[in-house]
């Protein structure tokens, strides 16, 4: 079959104060019409730039492509020789993108309808009112519920699947010949990640698009690609097709990408990692240590929290939303609790209120058998010590103005953990505790990689020595290499220093590989709880099952 788009000896690099980065360092493949590309590797490996590259949608005044990019569709052209006023022509028309970020994608001020409107009133000879009537049709065609309510919604006013399915209708207005996804379901819940792509599938075979696939959910690439390339480092380190890249991978960097997802290593005590195998590391299988759980240490009684949905003109609420509905459980110490469920259904509500960052309506938490809202001022402050956060987004949970040595250092002089004169020395070592170095302490956010900025909130966590730990999905949206560090590194913690945690995520096998017990919220309520084993291989409840039937194997 004929390629409808070839790339050869791709190039890219950017300048920066008179420095050059090479991002992209020749690489060469192509792609036919109907078929399923995937391109995987870390963050940085140089997926999103080559994928830029095509559609010339990197800033042209500081960086710089370099080879060919031939696209065949009625006439062969290359792309990388277009002037920008040229290359409108083929973007979203011929070529079109989802981008990583929908929400950052769509313009926040125009209802969802509207921009689509816009998109096929661009590319195509149709009318306004013809061309509402085929963005209905989209909306359908991509499953969105009641699509004359969102056509007039803004994006604030969906969900994000919803609006990941927008941003697909956007993308197949015209009918393009090739469709790019840069990472489209990326900090989506496991079942909404299998609609996604059942979606992507069915218009690639009614189409007969082309995609191109990017992402670092390695699952999701061998369920759905037909080839795939691997990068790292910008290079091109391996291709082929799916069952060969996954089933007899030849390069280390490829072996470690695989093996480092948890679902290879269930009964393990820890995960191998990437640099594991880059450095030619024995892979022995780790059997899961024994830990002996102390006395309870949280007690939760029937916790509740309504926010009003409806208002009567008085402003009396008419409706609610149950965000978290008679939850009760109870942890002990050295326990890890997993806590998973759909976006909506409580779960980080839930560490809200256990961290004391949000008031319960009603209802008890108890923290070693004292209620916690009967705590005085000082009493508090030493709870907020012994209970700390991480939170889901570690770069909106940084001062971007502060050094991260201050912002870890800020919370043990609060509490005076350490004399003054010492805390530098004492946040140097809990960064080399977290896998970082002590020459990061005056270094910006901006300056880390995501991994890294994880592991800083992780350290600021750890500086007042907490009893326990409330992970909120802190583990979303970063590759999985740098998932099975952070993973392995919170289960060192737990051994090193006596913690319990509380593990929220949407990543059902990281959560079964971490956990001693899991529990399902649905609609802020507790669908399911037991051992973390029992409840992934043999749930009981019918949400329960559902949600793991959703997980790629």
């Amino acid at each position: 079959m004929s390629s409808l788009l070839q790339v050869k000896n791709l190039q890219t690099s950017f300048v920066n104060q008179g420095k050059i980065f090479k991002a992209v360092k020749g690489i060469d493949f192509s792609i036919s019409k109907g078929e399923i590309l995937g391109i995987v590797g870390e963050s940085g490996s140089g997926k999103s730039v080559s994928a830029y590259a095509i559609l010339k949608l990197l800033p042209q005044k500081s960086s710089k492509i370099s080879g060919q990019i031939l696209f065949s569709s009625e006439e062969s052209v290359d792309l990388n020789t277009l002037s920008e006023s040229e290359i409108r022509h083929y973007r979203g028309n011929k070529i079109a993108m989802i981008f990583q970020e929908p929400m950052s994608s769509l313009n926040p001020t125009m209802k969802c309808g509207a921009q689509v409107l816009e998109m096929i009133l661009l590319h195509t000879n149709l009318n306004k009112i013809e061309a509402k009537q085929k963005v209905i049709s989209l909306f359908e065609k991509v499953r969105l519920p009641d699509p004359e309510r969102i056509y007039n919604a803004y994006p604030h006013q969906i969900s994000g699947g919803q609006i990941q399915r927008v941003m697909i209708a956007m993308a197949v207005s015209a009918d393009p010949d090739i469709l790019i996804a840069d990472e489209p379901t990326t900090a989506l819940d496991v079942t909404v990640q299998k609609e996604i792509l059942e979606l992507l599938r069915e218009i690639q075979s009614e189409l007969g698009t082309a995609t191109i696939f990017i992402s670092h959910d390695l699952s999701l690439v061998k369920k759905l690609c037909n080839h795939v390339l691997v990068m790292y480092k910008g290079q091109l380190v391996e291709q082929g097709t799916a069952q060969e890249i996954f089933n007899n991978p030849k390069q280390d960097y490829t072996k470690g990408l695989i093996a480092c997802r948890p679902q290879n290593n269930f009964g393990n005590y820890r995960l191998p990692t990437v640099q594991d195998f880059m450095d030619g590391k024995k892979m022995d299988q780790q059997i899961v240590e024994k830990i002996e759980f102390g006395s309870e240490i949280l007690k939760v009684n029937n916790l509740k929290k309504w926010y009003p949905k409806e208002k009567n003109w008085r402003g009396k609420p008419l409706s609610y939303t149950k965000a978290v509905d008679g939850v009760s459980f109870n942890l002990k110490e050295k326990e890890i609790l997993g806590i998973v469920g759909e976006s909506g259904c409580g779960k980080s509500t839930l560490g809200k209120m256990l961290a004391n960052l949000l008031a319960p309506d009603s209802g008890k938490i108890f923290f070693k058998e004292t209620d916690i809202s009967t705590y005085e001022k000082r009493e508090l402050k030493s709870f907020r010590r012994n209970i700390q956060m991480i939170f889901q987004d570690p770069y909106g949970s940084l001062n971007p103005r502060m050094r991260i040595g201050d912002a870890i250092g800020e919370p043990v002089i609060a509490h005076r953990m350490v004399e003054k004169s010492k805390v530098k020395n004492y946040v140097c070592e809990l960064l080399e505790k977290t896998g970082l170095d002590s020459a990061h302490y005056d270094r910006f956010p901006h300056e880390f990689s995501g991994g890294q900025r994880q592991r800083i909130v992780i350290a600021r966590a750890l500086a007042l020595k907490p009893k326990l730990l409330i992970c909120d999905e802190c583990i979303s949206a970063l590759d999985v290499s740098v998932q099975a560090q952070i993973i392995n590194l919170l289960l060192d913690l737990r051994r090193d220093m006596d913690l319990s945690m509380i593990f929220i995520a949407h990543d059902l096998a990281a959560t079964r590989f971490i956990s001693d017990r899991i529990l399902v919220m649905n609609d802020g309520v507790i669908a399911e709880i037991g051992d973390a084993d029992e409840v992934y291989l043999n749930p009981k409840n019918a949400y329960s099952k559902r949600l793991l039937a959703a997980v790629s194997d």
